[in-house]
């Protein structure tokens, strides 16, 4: 029995909660048959955020592309609130194009959570995000070794800028829908 629950848990973790991933992979009739509780998914869903929002890191976006993937399928705004966390402490100290990436998933993860987060906590979200982007047209194009230009699909500095201002526009829209 212990086993069927981690190859459930391990599908679960694999798809994000996300059942038509699953059954896209062929293992959602499989999952099924474990009769896993919301409840208990409710709990992996925590796990996931909790692993994720502790390797969340400025030497790579893996995990807060991660957390922006669980927020499709559980729109928890504690996802939100790590995110942010993490990018007020440590982001503004980062390179131009990690700046870019944290500001770019903070706004997908607030499309994503905002009906089940509180008010304050999405100004604060448009506010890092905001600040973040700001950062990165305001001042000289930093990147650090591993981060390119070239693997967001980005030329120079200007074209940086454009994908800035273009998510600043983003945020002055969601902002007025409030």
């Amino acid at each position: 029995m212990e086993d069927s629950l981690n190859q459930a848990k391990l599908w679960f973790h694999t798809y994000y909660g996300n059942y038509f991933q699953m059954s896209r992979a062929g293992v959602y009739e499989a999952y099924k048959l474990y009769e896993i509780t919301k409840e208990e998914e409710a709990a992996w869903y925590q796990e996931l955020i909790s692993q994720n929002a502790a390797a969340l890191s400025i030497r790579s976006w893996d995990a807060v592309l991660e957390l922006a993937a669980i927020a499709k399928n559980d729109s928890d705004s504690q996802i939100l609130d790590h995110v942010i966390s993490f990018a007020a402490r440590h982001v503004m100290s980062s390179d131009s194009v990690v700046k870019l990436m944290f500001a770019e998933n903070i706004v997908a993860i607030v499309k994503l959570v905002r009906e089940n987060t509180e008010t304050e906590l999405l100004h604060r979200a448009y506010k890092t995000a905001a600040d973040l982007l700001s950062d990165v047209i305001s001042k000289p194009l930093v990147i650090d070794p591993g981060h390119e230009l070239e693997t967001l699909g980005l030329k120079d500095k200007r074209a940086l800028n454009q994908r800035a201002a273009n998510s600043i526009a983003l945020i002055k829209e969601l902002l007025a829908a409030d």
